[in-house]
């Protein structure tokens, strides 16, 4: 039976299909454009086709779900029962997937409520299942909405890219940053700071940044002192990804109390921005 309170994200949250079914949460896609051509992120273009575009240099960039595409979803969940909405969505300062769900909330025939989750990726896909939780649990949507808000403001997200160039395509740093971190052949650690991407610290090779990544991760897991969850992402790097989840594992056992680090491939939408080569490691502590 569907719950009383609906739950609904995007994309971007690189939740896996059976983990989006098991847990009865609505996902919008986000589009990706390549070469002139959209699709909706997963359904029609996936992680290993953006990569290769990518390292053609075709021309790729991203567009949010119109809000009508959103408000579809809302009354699809209504027809089947859903009493109120809960819309969690990656960060409004990098999107604007956000300000769609709050177009799309004003049309709804049941009460939406719109929440950003000033995270992008699995950091945003966290605080979903979270939210999942608490409503399997019987919490209202006041609750879900102020745990969802407490707990996105002790995450951490952290990446390394190996150029700064589609970044700069995608308008996230400037054009002077990109070419002086290409000119000096710095590879940059990146993070997401108040819903927006900002440098961190620059290391000269792949292997520091990997390295300095685990640091970064294990030392914020350790700050609460609490249960963790811990996700590590990549595109088009799968053999990087794994190596630095398997010793990150085995440093956070206590913290992770049983659970698997997470691995994945970032979808479409965040990939277009951050290129082949990325990885990125989210720490979300429990409530």
């Amino acid at each position: 039976m569907p719950r009383r309170i609906a739950l609904v994200t995007d994309s971007s949250a690189s939740l896996l299909p059976e983990v989006v079914t098991a847990r009865e949460i609505a996902v919008v896609p986000l589009q990706v454009i390549v070469a002139g051509t959209a699709y909706d992120e997963g359904a029609d273009l996936g992680p290993e086709e953006l990569a290769a575009a990518l390292r053609e240099w075709k021309p790729v960039s991203t567009s949010r779900p119109a809000p009508e595409r959103l408000l579809a979803v809302y009354r699809d969940l209504a027809e089947q029962g859903a009493e109120e909405i809960v819309s969690i969505h990656l960060s409004a300062q990098v999107s604007g997937t956000f300000e769609s769900a709050q177009l799309a909330a004003k049309e709804s025939p049941v009460p939406v409520t719109c929440v950003d989750s000033c995270q992008v990726g699995i950091g945003t896909g966290f605080l979903v299942l979270g939210a999942a939780d608490l409503l399997d649990a019987g919490a209202d949507v006041a609750t879900v909405v102020d745990a969802v808000g407490r707990r996105a403001s002790t995450v951490t997200s952290l990446f390394y890219v190996d150029t700064l160039e589609h970044l700069r395509r995608g308008g996230r740093v400037g054009a002077a940053a990109a070419f002086l971190g290409s000119a000096l052949a710095v590879k940059p650690i990146l993070r997401i700071d108040e819903g927006r991407i900002g440098p961190f610290e620059k290391v000269r090779t792949s292997g520091r940044a990997l390295s300095r990544l685990e640091e970064l991760a294990v030392a914020a897991a350790h700050e609460g002192g609490g249960a963790v969850d811990v996700g590590v992402c990549h595109l088009a790097s799968p053999e990087r990804a794994e190596a630095l989840a398997e010793k990150l594992a085995a440093q956070l056992e206590s913290e992770l109390e049983g659970r698997d680090v997470v691995i994945g491939e970032v979808g479409a939408a965040l990939g277009a921005h951050v290129g082949p080569g990325m990885v990125a490691v989210v720490v979300a502590p429990h409530a």
